[in-house]
């Protein structure tokens, strides 16, 4: 602030001034009363502080004498730590003590703030007021007695101009009055003359006074009032600078008494030590441990095996190319393992720096750096122990077979166009149609059969020679023979002698039967060569079965095909006698034949489906010798017959199914007991179809109406008949929907 060298006046400085001098001195007055407002308010708060300091350190008091076990020896230690507690734990105790003394210390401010403060302010205020209303009555006063100096000099200006008045209408007597009264009215105008002259000389008197008077209350009166008020403000000014200085006092000696505690505190921390917990912790939780054992290998449930590695030429292949790739990472591996190590220990002497104060790094990020690399030092440790042991693991069985090998140079690739695999043959197909090329000599492979592709690549090639080397690839791959279960591999001379029931005996019970429920009695044509080698040994007993359950015959495909065996559908010379290539199918409902080219037949009546509906509602069917055409939604398709050896099974039973679930709910009785079929389409060639198209989705509400969604087609059977629905015709099958849902086609 600027230090005042000269002594400021309001009765010097100020002319008049008394009502702003007042106003101000009234503010002045009135802002104690927000003083002590906000005093008592702060202390509302210390007062609030200090009781939620106290229940905070009450509620996590109880919270460490829950937790107190599980944070210093876990939730299962071997030894019970009774009432010892951890270093953490007692440092956090003297914690919540601090926090106690100091919220004691708030409320002890609290109540210094209104009795030393928020009260003397009320009471100043109240008395700096009643001072200053006595000011405010004095100088209304001196107004009054100014005013009334200023009325009675008006009263003899009054008074002065009336004898003025009165001296001429004497005068003005004496020229109209007659000889014998001249005298009485001279003698009557010296005597107003006189007292005129009194008059004037009062009013000139008054007139002094009043200027005297004015002059004593502008430079005298007011001024003095001016200056009272002046002290009136100051000596305020000086009070609230002594309660000021009053509460920081206060305000200094709480926070030099909780600085003392912050200090004892501060002393404190620094002897819990990270190790003392790890210490607690490791004394209460020691117990004895085991190291799980090395696992071995589990020979599967459906084949009998050892533990000796396969090492025939197919085996090598895979086991060159695995030895190949491993060698070839393993010392990249090794290098990046190296290198997350220099990169662990050189984070670590960083933290020991900003422990000892000397680098100003954030802790937590450096401890989220050591984690984030030896996650990444973990996964390389694990990629190189992998190619290692790969690598340590074949060599031991067969050698360094990767030695003169010529790998392919493969790169992945995302095949746009169909390719081959040049191994399998198999098209390399899928969303992705992801796999593998040469960049050498063109050979094309899918990603899993990588590893199974031998190391011969002939080097780098033209595109000719790798359109060539291609054709070879493929018709190498489309003509090579399926493995046998007659060839024996190199390092096996004889396999066990394994049948369909002694390796289905060795599976869980559960496998085992489900097995058994597909396995048959006769799977092969009776006539094919070798089939009695591998037919089953066991027959599956009939009477256990229900005597209304037919069983089938399994699908050739359950065993594998024998040396001799015919491929299924082979030629003619071998398929089963009486079998129909032709589909069939049976009657639901009697039809009568209404037109040309169709047929009446009645229903449960086996046909023969001669053409399938194409989409007009119709097919054609021969029954009884005549051919012709039917509503397809009259006609069931019956399934095929698989082939089989063994006596030919009784026809299935006739099935009152029908693919149209509103032509079934739509069926009706005629008199005779017939079922009455639905409604059909028009027959080809009777009227050119109309079809339609579905404009907005509809849901059916009932088996009579059609589930539409937008862009769906039909065959119009009628149109809007005035109900606002149409018939519609759909895969055999005629129902209902909205009219004005539908478009023409």
């Amino acid at each position: 602030m600027t230090e005042v060298d000269v002594l400021p006046s309001f009765g010097g400085e100020l002319k008049d001034a008394f009502k702003p001098v007042n106003a101000w001195v009234s503010n002045g007055i009135t802002w104690l009363e927000d003083l002590q407002q906000f005093y008592r308010e702060r202390s509302a708060i210390e007062k609030e502080y200090s009781s939620k300091l106290s229940v905070l350190a009450k509620k996590f008091h109880e919270k460490k004498s829950r937790k107190s076990g599980s944070l210093g020896v876990g939730d299962t230690p071997t030894l019970t730590p009774g009432s010892l507690e951890s270093a953490s734990i007692t440092t956090w105790t003297t914690q919540l003590n601090v926090l106690e003394k100091r919220a004691a210390e708030h409320d002890r401010y609290s109540a210094e703030l209104v009795m030393q403060i928020a009260d003397p302010l009320r009471t100043l205020g109240t008395r700096y007021e009643d001072l200053r209303k006595s000011h405010v009555d004095y100088a209304g006063k001196l107004e009054k007695e100014k005013e009334a100096a200023y009325v009675a000099l008006k009263r003899t200006k009054s008074q002065y101009d009336g004898s003025c008045q009165e001296l001429e209408s004497k005068r003005k007597k004496i020229d109209s009055s007659f000889d014998s009264s001249k005298g009485k009215a001279q003698n009557a105008y010296h005597q107003q003359l006189s007292d005129m002259n009194n008059v004037k000389n009062t009013y000139l008197i008054n007139i002094n006074v009043t200027n005297k008077q004015k002059e004593k209350y502008y430079h005298e009166y007011v001024p003095d009032l001016l200056d009272s008020m002046q002290d009136l403000n100051e000596t305020r000014v000086n009070q609230v600078n002594s309660l000021w200085a009053l509460a920081t006092r206060l305000e200094d000696d709480t926070l030099s008494r909780s600085v003392s505690h912050m200090q004892f505190l501060s002393g404190e921390i620094p002897r819990n030590e990270p190790r003392l917990d790890s210490l607690m912790f490791i004394k209460h939780n020691q117990a004895s441990w085991q190291e799980p054992l090395d696992m071995g290998f589990e020979p599967s449930p459906v084949w009998h095996d050892d533990a000796t590695m396969v090492v025939n030429e197919a085996a090598k292949v895979y086991l060159r190319n695995i030895l190949g790739k491993s060698k070839g990472q393993r010392g990249d591996f090794k290098r990046e393992v190296e290198t997350k190590h220099r990169e662990v220990e050189n984070i670590r002497r960083i933290r020991q720096n900003v422990r000892e104060g000397r680098d100003k790094r954030d802790e937590v990020e450096l401890v989220r750096a050591i984690f984030q690399v030896q996650e990444d030092l973990h996964s390389a440790e694990r990629k190189w122990l992998c190619a290692e042991v790969e690598v340590s693991t074949i060599t031991a069985v067969v050698g360094d077979i990767s030695v003169g090998a010529q790998n392919h140079n493969f790169k992945g690739q995302t095949f746009k166009i169909p390719t081959n695999c040049d191994l399998c043959g198999e098209r390399i197909w899928g969303l992705s149609a992801k796999g593998f090329d040469c960049q050498s000599c063109g050979y094309t492979c899918h990603s899993k059969c990588e590893l199974k592709v031998p190391a011969d690549c002939p080097g780098e090639q033209t595109k000719e020679g790798k359109k060539k080397l291609k054709t070879e690839r493929q018709a190498s791959a489309n003509t090579a023979p399926p493995p046998s279960n007659g060839n024996l591999p190199e390092n096996i001379l004889e396999l066990p002698d394994l049948s369909r029931s002694n390796t289905m005996s060795s599976l869980s019970s559960g496998y085992a039967a489900s097995a058994h429920r597909s396995v048959s009695t006769s799977a092969r044509n009776p006539g094919a060569d070798g089939l009695q080698e591998l037919a089953p040994t066991t027959e599956m007993k009939h009477s256990g079965l229900r005597k209304n359950r037919v069983v089938a015959p399994p699908p050739t495909s359950y065993l594998s095909e024998a040396p001799g065996d015919i491929p299924n559908g082979g030629g003619s010379s071998h398929s089963i006698p009486g079998r129909s290539a032709e589909p069939r199918g049976k009657m639901l409902y009697t039809y009568q034949a209404n037109g040309e080219g169709e047929i009446t037949v009645e229903d449960g009546s086996d046909v023969i489906i001669v053409e399938p509906d194409d989409g007009s509602g119709w097919m054609t069917v021969r029954a009884h010798g005549a051919t012709g055409v039917v509503p397809a939604s009259y006609v069931e398709a019956l399934p095929e017959v698989a082939p089989a050896a063994a006596p030919p099974m009784p026809d299935r039973p006739g099935s009152t199914y029908s693919n149209s679930s509103s032509a079934a709910g739509s069926v009706s009785t005629t008199a005779t007991g017939k079922k009455k079929g639905p409604a059909v389409a028009p027959k080809r060639g009777a009227k050119k179809l109309r079809y339609v198209e579905a404009m907005y989705d509809y849901i059916a509400q009932s088996d009579a109406e059609f589930n539409m969604n937008e862009g769906d087609r039909f065959v119009l059977i009628n149109k809007d008949s005035g109900d606002g629905w149409a018939d519609v015709e759909k895969g055999g099958q005629v129902k209902s929907v909205p009219a004005n849902y539908i478009q023409d086609v």
